[in-house]
């Protein structure tokens, strides 16, 4: 381990060795939320950020800063270098709220959204930064070609219940991806079935909003990608979270390692439980979320179905109210 990844690792520690707050949790995000410029401020603000950065390029063998920092936007979009890049944005945002002090009081949960759950890991002290970048880029590599050998899309089927949106993917044969919030739910497959379940959502009263993605991710056009992937898996070996993970494929902890393996043996392939996984934490008395990566698409999401919790995100030129009480 090199001096900066010892860094990072150090860096993290101090989020598990906080005084929890039952009420908080936080959540990281997946692909999507990648564009240019975006930890930058981090970088220029924070010692930890810096290191970050600084670790992942070292970790891949590339200018992954540079490319997170600078663009171009159609590089960082390619699913091969946006799992890794947000991935490390997310990480340098949260080491840069630990060391400014915006965040002073321990999660009692986190969760991340597809990708997002690999950066959850490290931030729970369950994989390594090393480990998961190396993961998400070979992740990202495989759903990448996967999207080639079998060609899908996704949409954003928004204004209808799970319930309208189970019967549109009954009769058009695609798939749901993620369950994003009460009625939003992505659908994947073949192009020609996500453009009939696009139509059929419209004539229930809801909308269709196509995806620029470059495959289907999380329907079943990904089952070769995932058995490929598990190889990948074998030669990693997680530990037990030092704090909650909410999984995707379960909406439940993970509470082992063996179950961390076979949550990611499957995540590729099955539809993220977001929605499922956020009302278990609101079950649990979670009350403030922070989204730690870019963008705001998470609280965003949240905000529409509950406007009465605190929602911050940490992806701000100022901090925002409240935030340094987090």
């Amino acid at each position: 381990m090199t001096q900066a990844q010892a860094d990072i690792t150090a860096s993290l520690k101090a989020l598990q060795n906080l005084p929890i707050d039952p009420s908080l949790a936080l959540i990281f995000p997946g692909q999507g939320a990648q564009k240019a410029g975006m930890g930058f401020q981090a970088w220029e603000s924070s010692t930890r950020a810096r290191k970050t950065f600084e670790a992942a390029d070292e970790v891949l063998g590339s200018t992954l800063s540079r490319l997170c920092f600078e663009g171009p936007e159609d590089e960082l979009t390619r699913t091969v270098n946006a799992q890794p890049s947000i991935l490390a944005t997310s990480l340098a945002i949260l080491a840069a709220a630990l060391e400014s002090g915006v965040l002073n009081k321990g999660p009692a949960f986190l969760a991340g959204h597809s990708l997002g759950e690999y950066t959850a890991l490290v931030a729970a002290g369950s994989l390594s930064f090393s480990d998961a970048l190396r993961l998400v880029s070979e992740r990202g590599r495989l759903m990448d070609e996967a999207g080639t050998e079998n060609p899908g899309t996704m949409a954003a089927i928004v204004g209808l219940s799970v319930n309208v949106v189970s019967e549109v993917c009954r009769l058009s044969g695609a798939e749901q991806c993620n369950f994003n919030a009460r009625t939003q739910t992505v659908i994947g497959g073949r192009a020609e079935v996500v453009q009939t379940a696009c139509r059929l959502a419209k004539e229930r009263g809801g909308r269709g909003l196509p995806m620029n993605v470059s495959g289907a991710f999380h329907t079943s056009l990904m089952k070769s990608a995932a058995r490929t992937f598990e190889a990948v898996l074998d030669g990693v070996v997680p530990q037990e979270t030092a704090v909650p993970v909410v999984g995707n494929v379960t909406a439940n902890p993970l509470e082992s390692p063996a179950e961390i393996v076979s949550e990611l043996r499957r995540q590729m392939a099955m539809p993220v439980l977001w929605y499922q996984s956020l009302m278990f934490m609101i079950d649990a008395g979670v009350r403030t979320f922070v989204d730690v990566g870019p963008g705001q698409t998470l609280v965003s999401m949240l905000k529409r179905d509950h406007p009465e919790f605190t929602l911050i995100s940490l992806d701000q030129p100022s901090v925002p109210a409240g935030a340094s009480h987090v």
